[in-house]
């Protein structure tokens, strides 16, 4: 009952945020029955990275410090928060910034929505992928950036089997979707409390995607600097998004 509460308030805090969209801010609200959505779309050749700390090993754990921690000439264009993390806020799962394994994947059934399975990885290679983790171990894809999260929201065209419907458990939730070619992944958060199916259905019937995966819920936030968005929330484990260069 407390998530659901402060779930409500987040939502509430990110509603009266001033936005003012500027011509190349990537991201729209999309109203899929009668419940408003934020899509922030992503090509291939787009910067698409994920981060977890600082040059100096710190966490970073808000999409404000890591704007704060911009190169010069680069800009933070969106964030969200990318993948499920331990109480320490490490990832529980599959980890690769810069090419580099910082943590392995995990196969096997657990507990909570990561150990749902199928659970699925986002990988950030020549194209943008989601795949199931099982998948992934097997052909092991080359990726500059991939996050496991889960679960799966939509495996190939078809809602994850453990989704029901008319299931009263809501939260504002994030996830990340595919187009079918790899050229275009959508990073979505609901503006309102919605369940999983719901979610996936908005990945598969609104926005095309046969491949989609879960983030995370209650704690989901985003920050877009164009339209003066910065969600309310604590700090985080693995953080998503994308940079451009002025």
């Amino acid at each position: 009952m407390k998530m659901k509460i402060w779930a409500s308030l987040f939502a509430a805090l990110a509603l009266v945020v001033p936005r003012v969209a500027l011509a190349e801010d990537p991201c729209r609200t999309v109203t899929f029955e009668g419940v408003p959505f934020t899509v922030c779309a992503a090509t291939a050749s787009d910067d698409v990275r994920v981060w977890l700390r600082d040059d100096n090993g710190r966490l970073i754990g808000t999409p404000g410090r890591l704007q704060a921690l911009m190169a010069p000439g680069e800009r933070l264009v969106f964030a969200m928060n990318g993948g499920m993390y331990a109480p320490d806020r490490s990832p529980v799962g599959l980890y690769v910034e810069k090419g580099r394994e910082d943590h392995p994947i995990v196969t096997g059934a657990g507990e909570g929505n990561f150990g749902m399975l199928p659970n699925g990885v986002f990988c950030v290679g020549d194209r943008l992928r989601v795949i199931e983790s099982r998948r992934f171990a097997a052909e092991r894809p080359a990726c500059r950036y991939a996050t496991q999260s889960g679960p799966m929201l939509v495996i190939d065209g078809a809602l994850h089997p453990r989704f029901i419907p008319d299931s009263d458990s809501t939260y504002i939730r994030n996830g990340v979707g595919v187009s079918p070619d790899g050229e275009t992944a959508w990073f979505v958060i609901s503006d309102r409390p919605v369940n999983f199916h719901r979610l996936a259905r908005f990945f598969r019937d609104e926005l095309g995607a046969r491949d989609a995966l879960y983030l995370d819920g209650s704690i989901s936030r985003l920050m877009v600097p164009a339209q003066g968005r910065s969600d309310f929330g604590w700090p985080m484990g693995p953080i998503v998004g994308m940079v451009a260069r002025d």
